[in-house]
């Protein structure tokens, strides 16, 4: 067979014909190594076209596929009714943060539901998954495990005469292809070993669920093409010092994109929030200085969130600005808006503000509730116990409609909130005067 020579991204796993010090794909640099690929001869490649011509869409098959529950409500809403058949699903997050509980918990409820699930671990061995299994109540006849990091193993499971209805390989870096050079985890095997399985299960019927390594920025390890190979990107965040979980939507082909589960971690495992609208508020004292009330929307579900800011004398040439749960430059953005349209002059402080609970949250909305809790630990006077902030802040000092509003005030409504400082405030100078009576 004819062979020829390209460069493989390392990072991306993008091709170019030539090496080149930048890679034309993702834009790393050195990233770009020769590898050896079988050359098709024109013949062959004429002959795969004509076997693989195209037909009018509306003479393909159709596929009835009904979705299998997972026995968790919630995350059936987020997948789109249950587990597809033939899908192929990848859960991302940082180490220790409950991606093999939870996936072993969705085994144990499949298995409860008399359907066969394969929990395939390349990082644990058998007796560490009993025991897991064992702690957490899930240990029954349906429930079968397999400690390997040969992709050969899981390919044997999927093509067996009666494949399971769930294979949940956990995790794809840990595993090897003998199709594929390299170790395990390089662009070739973790490309090579996705490839095989996503193929498998769309021709067993069975659901595949991938986990996947993060990189030291949040983003899943491998090449980008993993999340497009598959049909779902979950991610699971959160903070490993505290309970909560967040379970996020990045993709999905059979549901909603933008779909949002809480998680609380207890001793058993993993517990569905039913009504997270309040969850984040516990402990809250509300006649503080410095803590203000915000509405945030995080996908389809509104919930409330505590902002809270600390303006302290600074002894430094430069002070410091610190942000928790929400982008740093977005918070001297608004510092700046706040020293320019309401005269104040902050840069004698050092500011911090944070999200409670340990949420990470992208919501521009929560603009006018970290602007009010600066300005309560500025003044040091506590805002009134039951109001509560959204809306964007321009440039100019303006409070713009948040996306989601109505959302946000008919959740307000339901909780009690009152008054909300949303509708009523146009600008920051006219929040300041409601609040603290100043310029």
């Amino acid at each position: 067979m004819k062979t020829k020579e390209t460069f493989r991204c390392s990072a991306c796993g993008g091709q170019s014909p030539r090496w080149q010090g930048q890679c034309p794909s993702c834009g790393e640099w050195n990233t770009l190594a020769a590898v050896t690929v079988a050359a098709k001869s024109g013949k062959a490649r004429s002959a795969a076209a004509a076997a693989n011509a195209p037909q009018p869409l509306a003479q393909a098959e159709a596929l009835d596929l009904e979705a299998r529950g997972t026995g968790f409500a919630a995350l059936d809403a987020v997948l789109g009714k249950g587990l597809t058949p033939g899908g192929a699903v990848l859960l991302g997050g940082e180490p220790g943060i409950g991606k093999s509980t939870l996936l072993l918990q969705l085994a144990g409820r499949q298995a409860a539901l008399g359907r066969t699930a394969v929990y395939l671990s390349g990082e644990e061995s058998l007796p560490q998954l009993k025991a897991r299994a064992e702690r957490l109540g899930l240990l029954g006849p349906g429930l079968l495990a397999l400690a390997s990091t040969s992709s050969e193993d899981a390919l044997n499971v999927l093509n067996s005469p009666e494949p399971p209805d769930l294979l949940i390989v956990d995790s794809v870096q840990t595993l090897a292809s003998s199709q594929a050079e390299g170790i395990p985890g390089s662009v070739s095997q973790v490309r090579a070993v996705s490839g095989e399985l996503v193929e498998a299960v769309k021709r067993t019927g069975a659901t595949l669920f991938l986990v996947g390594h993060v990189t030291k920025d949040g983003q899943i390890a491998g090449p980008k093409l993993l999340e497009h190979m598959v049909d779902t990107v979950l991610y699971l965040e959160g903070d490993r010092q505290l309970s909560a979980r967040l379970l996020r939507v990045l993709k999905n082909r059979f549901g909603p994109s933008d779909e949002l589960v809480v998680f609380t971690m207890r001793e058993q495992g993993l517990e569905v929030v039913d009504d997270p609208s309040t969850f984040f508020l516990s402990a809250r004292d509300a006649s503080l200085p410095g803590t203000a009330v915000a509405l945030a929307v995080d996908g389809q579900r509104p919930f409330a969130v505590e902002i809270q800011a600390l303006a302290a004398k600074t002894y430094l040439a430069i002070p410091r600005r610190t942000a928790l749960g929400f982008d740093t430059n977005r918070l001297n953005l608004l510092l700046a808006v706040m020293e320019k349209r309401l005269k104040l002059n902050l840069a004698q402080f050092d500011l911090y503000a944070k999200t409670g609970g340990g949420l990470a949250l992208r919501d521009p909305g929560l603009d006018l509730a970290v602007v009010a809790a600066t300005l309560s630990s500025f003044y040091d006077r506590a805002l009134p116990e039951n109001a509560v902030f959204w809306g964007e802040v321009d440039l100019n000092g303006q409070v713009r409609p948040a996306p989601g509003h109505e959302v946000r005030l008919r959740q307000a409504g339901r909780l009690g909130y009152q008054p909300v400082h949303a509708d009523n405030c146009k600008t920051l100078a006219e929040l300041q005067r409601r609040l603290f009576g100043k310029g």
